[in-house]
């Protein structure tokens, strides 16, 4: 009775109030688009970095006029920010007293330490924070836009991933810098 391609399109509208497919897989089928001209998220999390975020670390970096800098993905904006910065003559209780007990965070800490041969040095720390108590989107949206942020920041010597405060304890700092 009907042309075969009115079957065909029934077959795709029942598919599509169905929900078996996908936006890319009907643009293939109406040959609506070149597929890979769609533009893709990121394969990250797709979440962007504020230009302050650059410029305060590269002032922690090059100009020492920070101790610590904590980091606060905007889910509505969609953009990593700095949330706080330590002044350089606070401490490292200082430091992880600014980071929240339930919510995740990246951080940058400037330690100064001293070697057995008597030589002052410092390490650039890069620390995500990813406390059992947040949140699981929270978690998962910190955990993949992890490594496309550190790539931001040129010049992280040493990376910590922690889950409480005695993963990060000053102990931990000393023994990762030497």
């Amino acid at each position: 009775m009907f042309p075969i391609f009115w079957n065909a399109t029934c077959v795709i509208i029942l598919r599509i109030l169905c929900g078996s497919y996908r936006v890319m897989e009907l643009c293939q089928v109406f040959y609506l688009y070149d597929v890979h001209a769609i533009p893709q998220a990121n394969a990250a999390s797709g979440m962007a970095v504020h230009d302050d975020c650059k410029l305060k670390f590269l002032e922690l970096k090059a100009k020492r006029t920070y101790r610590f800098i904590v980091y606060k993905i905007e889910e509505k904006q969609k953009q990593v920010v700095v949330e706080k910065v330590g002044e350089p003559n606070q401490s490292y209780e200082d430091f992880t007293a600014s980071l929240p007990a339930e919510e995740c965070r990246y951080a940058v800490y400037d330690f100064d330490f001293v070697t057995e041969e008597n030589c002052q040095k410092s390490r650039i720390f890069f620390i995500a924070w990813s406390p059992d108590t947040a949140r699981v989107r929270s978690k998962m949206i910190y955990a993949s836009s992890k490594d496309r942020f550190k790539r931001e920041l040129d010049g992280i010597q040493i990376e910590l991933q922690a889950t409480d405060p005695t993963e990060m304890g000053l102990d931990v700092i000393k023994s990762r810098a030497c």
